[in-house]
């Protein structure tokens, strides 16, 4: 029943193959031959397909791992240099009529409920804009009733429209609930950037008995993507929470579903998530498949090596020194100073209006203040990104595509991120901070490649200097 290009996602997903890609890899993965052929390919930045992914999976030794893991952070390093990309997930509602067996906010919980009115929502955005976030990620529980579609635009329109002296929250990405193609067409005209949704779990007897509610129409979900596509929106998030199903499944899938998007639409998926379960009020956290940190790091190793010029986010739900390792691979993107509790920014007070305590969706392992982690940043030779540009310039979609696999991210994509790092330590840094970052800017401007480019980029970081904001390529 294979066929990447149906629009059934029991069809572009299909069990069989996933099953026999998985099966046949593990023969492979005895031929040497085989893994120094696909490590050659993902080498020259060609991608791999799900079927050599497999093959990948089912490697244990560590020398190949260490192979792997020093080929990861080749690509990375051509494609994206040293930027990473910093945002902030922002919770509007806590309200769920689902009762996700994984989920704190899942609906038989008896935690205190809140939504976010609008003026609270602009305390948590002046909290966040005080931090130097620049791009946030909505999150909301599904409820119809509660938290419409249009509440969800009123709050997107409410974070754009707050300024402040140094500027205002540029770019609002949307983690809500599979929807229909009319409200992601309403989403596509609210500007937002990013529409990311995580499948949980691809294997379909799993899902269907890890959700009860409207969530749990595992169709429904799976085919948000093509959805979103239809309503205009270009650039789509996918994921899998790893720890609720076998992860070579669980990989495999994931490539078959942005092999699919690649199939149909032209252009694959713009990020890719690695969320790992984490406990969470109510959850029976040790009865699920947890994921190793040697397994998980294959996984990241290996999806940086199938989609080379595809964004990879990680977030706070790693501890700091894994993070760390998972940055040397692949990720490009990451979350800092993060609250997954409703107007846990503002510290707005967390108990509801009937005295019961509110909880957040899960526990984090990452807890350092987003000044912390760009310090962190630095002194490994990272370049702290809050770019927004290529949004703002159109730069989506399969716009986007040819400029990375042109090799063009380094004239725009660098200095894009240094501008915006050189306002961070202009309008929030302390001293150590702008000591460090202003040898980093003054390093890592040499490695702009179009010379004019970087002269540009120069009066451009001389103009922030002087007082003025947002400048962009």
């Amino acid at each position: 029943m294979y066929n990447v290009k149906s629009m059934d996602s029991n069809e572009f997903i299909d069990d069989g193959e996933v099953l026999s890609s998985i099966a046949e890899a593990k023969k492979l993965a005895q031929q040497k031959t085989e893994i120094d052929r696909i490590l050659a390919k993902a080498r020259e930045c060609k991608g791999l397909s799900h079927r050599e992914v497999a093959v990948l999976l089912e490697i244990d030794d560590d020398e190949t791992l260490n192979m792997m893991y020093k080929i990861a952070r080749e690509i990375k390093e051509k494609i994206y240099g040293k930027r990473i990309v910093l945002f902030a997930p922002l919770y509007l509602s806590n309200y769920c009529v689902n009762n996700c067996q994984y989920c704190g906010y899942k609906c038989a919980n008896k935690i205190g409920r809140h939504k976010l009115t609008q003026q609270e929502l602009r305390e948590e955005v002046r909290a966040l804009e005080a931090m130097g976030h620049k791009r946030l990620l909505l999150e909301a529980g599904e409820d119809d009733e509660k938290c419409p579609i249009e509440y969800i635009l009123e709050c997107i329109q409410t974070i754009y429209n707050e300024q402040f002296q140094n500027g205002a929250i540029r770019r609002v990405n949307v983690d809500i609930a599979a929807t229909t193609v009319e409200n992601y067409r309403k989403l596509k005209d609210a500007k937002i950037g990013t529409y990311i949704l995580f499948q949980e779990t691809y294997h379909k007897s799993t899902y269907l008995a890890l959700h009860s509610g409207p969530k749990r129409n595992y169709e429904w979900h799976t085919e948000a993507m093509d959805r979103a596509m239809h309503g205009g929106i270009d650039d789509v998030g996918i994921g899998s929470l790893y720890g609720l199903y076998d992860y070579h499944y669980e990989t495999v899938a994931l490539m078959m579903h942005s092999e699919h998007l690649e199939a149909v639409y032209g252009v694959g998926p713009h990020t890719i998530s690695f969320p790992r379960l984490l406990p969470a009020e109510g959850i029976d956290y040790d009865s699920f498949p947890l994921v190793k940190d040697r397994d998980f790091k294959k996984v990241v190793a290996t999806i940086r090596l199938a989609v080379p010029y595809t964004g990879m986010i990680v977030s706070t739900r790693e501890g700091i020194d894994f993070r760390k390792e998972l940055l040397e691979i692949g990720i490009s993107q990451m979350s800092a100073g993060s609250c997954v509790g409703v107007g846990g920014y503002a510290e707005r007070k967390t108990v509801d209006e009937t005295g019961v305590e509110e909880k957040p969706q899960f526990y984090l392992a990452d807890h350092r203040k987003p000044v912390d982690v760009i310090k962190w940043l630095v002194r490994d030779g990272y370049v702290p990104s809050y770019c927004t540009a290529c949004y703002r310039q159109g730069r989506t979609g399969d716009r986007f595509m040819p400029l990375a696999r042109s090799g063009q991210i380094g004239n725009f994509c660098l200095p894009n991120a240094l501008l915006t790092f050189e306002e961070y330590l202009k309008d929030y840094a302390d001293d150590e901070l702008k000591d460090l970052g202003k040898e980093l800017i003054e390093c890592e401007i040499q490695n702009v490649p179009d010379e004019k480019r970087r002269a540009m980029a120069v009066d451009y970081l001389n103009r922030i200097r002087s007082g003025e904001r947002d400048l962009r390529f």
